[in-house]
């Protein structure tokens, strides 16, 4: 048996039909209503003419901010690594005496 939800997402006044697992619904409504909102934001504040345009600007918001966080989870991970050595040195320093 198939499990998948037959949904309708609008994204920038279009509407893709979409089949998807129940799970995939709730990040999929949110999303498409974070794109509409960037949309209306980026056509109120720049003069953009063209939707493709207001979209690709959209994917490069999103995109930035998800290779953002990719470089911030790295950073804290070396950094989480680096106190995890330094405790582990700590604590051969004491067991050694």
């Amino acid at each position: 048996m198939d499990d998948k939800l037959k949904i309708k997402i609008s994204i920038a006044d279009r509407v893709y039909p979409l089949n998807v697992d129940p799970a995939q619904e709730e990040g999929l409504r949110s999303a498409s209503k974070k794109i509409d909102a960037m949309i209306r934001q980026f056509e109120e504040n720049y003069a953009v003419r063209d939707k493709q345009d207001v979209l690709a600007m959209c994917a490069l918001q999103f995109a930035s901010q998800a290779e953002q966080k990719q470089i911030d989870k790295s950073a804290d991970l070396e950094e989480a690594f680096e106190r995890l050595k330094k405790m582990n040195e700590r604590a051969d320093e004491l067991l050694s005496k």
